[in-house]
């Protein structure tokens, strides 16, 4: 009898396993091992303009895994594991070779912020210790040419920051948030009369035992103004006027920036620009990050506002599971995925459990109920300090998550240094005759100007081919600072010697477009071209 009771359980868990193998087969999206090894443990991801990725760590983190060119060594006579430090804390990744450049950074950029300028060079700010006060620029390069990181000795930060998030400006500057016992806004560059920083009270309001006003999310509106969530609660704030215009009702479900976990987006920009819409996604429960609770399950509720609404509130929705740490990227087609994080615990080193390896997307324009699709799910657990970005071809790069002070490859959910990619189902091969090819379009284009886009496509063209402006975010702890999607108004594509014509007429201001590099898709029948660079300016 046992013999046969054996037999029957193996071929029990052989029946679950080949149902649960076919289901997961079944969901859309494919993933994809990029790079083994990186070298470092990405806390920080931007992509730039030359179809580059820049990852960067904290610099007191202990040996990396890729070492500086020999006779670059960071000297610092404070840190207390390596005095003489010659390992790289930052890379460059080039996605057409899938090779890895170390690059040199100075000091400490743990927990800090980004931004990119409207030239194309992404600054960078604050930290811990000696990087609290610290702005430091890079100014991407051609692959095969040679840029790294330079730390700015003429200006520094009016306060240190640490934990702040930067959004860029209607001008092109860019407005700093915030951070951790710095409830101040300031700007870089300094605006004229208005150096220096300048207090938000918003910031000290929220703030409660585990903070929980850190990285706050901020969403450039298209009215020029703000808005800014922390904690539970959100504001609109003119940043010309340094003043609060409007309260929001506070969203229901606990805390939901760090320490607590939650993500947000702003979703497209479109039609005649003039509404906003502001998703915020899970969470940790309250007073888990106090009791260093790892097993205190997240919540997956969202909250949805029409921020620009004279009278908004917040539609609630469940996303399919609990998560914290999620990382929620604007996808080319204006659907927002969702992915990476855990489902129980909260932010802080070893403080989470229960990694949430299914992806999720989000469709805006479905019912309430019907927005979430689960997707195909990943193998990698991504942790602590794990983000996800967009690339030019439509997928998604994922990188990071060390959940430890170090780095730590013996524990439960080790430090990762595999950099993966994700292929929504728009990518699958049963599109590729539906996918348009870009064969022309200008490399700078001014605030409502007329253009044209020249694209290709297999298969006859049917109804609109959308042409939409995605702009390169800074990702770090699951909030995407600066991303934005503008879906700029067309007319329907004709005929035009082999290819197809689409009239097209840019973004109309710095506040529904700051200026800057986009990359710029078109979108046939929700299949996303590569992107083409395009700079916008005023």
């Amino acid at each position: 009898m046992a013999k046969y009771a054996s037999s029957a359980r193996w071929l029990l868990q052989s029946l679950i396993f080949t149902i649960l193998w076919t289901v997961r087969a079944q969901l859309p999206g494919t993933w994809e091992l990029l790079v083994p090894n990186a070298g470092v443990a990405s806390m920080h991801t931007a992509v730039t303009r030359f179809n580059t990725v820049v990852l960067l760590d904290r610099t007191n983190i202990g040996p990396s895994r890729k070492m500086l060119p020999k006779g670059h060594c960071r000297i610092d006579s404070n840190d207390v594991v390596l005095k003489k430090d010659c390992f790289a804390h930052s890379v460059v990744l080039d996605l057409q070779t899938n090779q890895i450049r170390p690059l040199m950074i100075l000091t400490d950029t743990w927990c800090s912020s980004g931004q990119f300028l409207p030239d194309g060079t992404l600054v960078q700010t604050g930290g811990d210790l000696d990087g609290f006060k610290k702005i430091r620029k890079f100014e991407p390069c051609e692959p095969g040419e040679f840029c790294d990181w330079v730390e700015l000795k003429d200006v520094e930060l009016a306060n240190g920051r640490w934990y702040a998030t930067n959004q860029i400006l209607p001008d092109g500057t860019v407005i700093i948030v915030g951070g951790r016992g710095t409830n101040t806004v300031e700007y870089y560059p300094p605006r004229k009369n208005k150096n220096g920083a300048i207090e938000l009270k918003f910031l000290a309001d929220v703030e409660d035992n585990q903070m929980d006003n850190l990285y706050p999310y901020v969403h450039l509106l298209p009215n020029g103004r703000l808005f800014i969530f922390a904690n539970n609660k959100a504001v609109m704030y003119d940043h010309e006027g340094n003043r609060v215009i409007r309260d929001y009702p506070a969203l229901s479900g606990g805390p939901r920036n760090y320490p607590s976990a939650g993500s947000s987006v702003m979703l497209a920009l479109e039609g005649d620009f003039s509404t906003a819409v502001i998703v915020i996604c899970g969470g940790a429960q309250y007073g888990a990050f106090i009791e260093r609770s790892t097993d205190t399950p997240a919540h997956g509720s969202c909250g949805r506002i029409v921020a620009t609404d004279p009278k908004p509130g917040w539609e609630m929705e469940d996303m399919p599971y609990g998560r914290i740490m999620g990382d929620m990227v604007m996808l080319p087609t204006g659907d927002t995925l969702i992915i990476n994080g855990a489902q129980a615990g909260t932010q802080g080193f070893e403080m989470a459990s229960n990694p949430c390896l299914y992806p999720v997307l989000y469709r805006p324009d479905q019912p309430v109920g019907l927005r979430f699709m689960t997707l195909n799910p990943g193998t990698v657990p991504r942790m602590y300090h794990s983000t996800a970005n967009l690339l030019p071809d439509g997928r998604v790069l994922i990188a990071g998550s060390n959940p430890h002070y170090f780095y730590k490859f013996g524990a439960e959910f080790p430090t990762e240094l595999r950099l993966e990619t994700f292929s929504p189902e728009y990518l699958s091969p049963d599109r590729v005759n539906v996918r348009p090819v870009i064969e022309g379009i200008p490399e700078t284009v001014r605030y409502g100007e007329a253009f044209d886009v020249f694209v290709s496509v297999s298969l006859p063209v049917v109804g609109i081919i959308e042409v939409n402006f995605g702009n390169a975010p800074f990702a770090t702890h699951s909030f995407s600072q600066g991303q934005r999607l503008v879906k700029i108004n067309v007319t329907p594509s004709v005929p035009d010697s082999g290819r197809y014509r689409i009239k097209c007429t840019a973004p109309p201001n710095g506040a529904v477009a700051p200026p800057g590099y986009y990359m710029v898709f078109a979108v046939n029948q929700g299949v996303p071209s590569v992107a083409r660079w395009v700079h916008l300016v005023a």
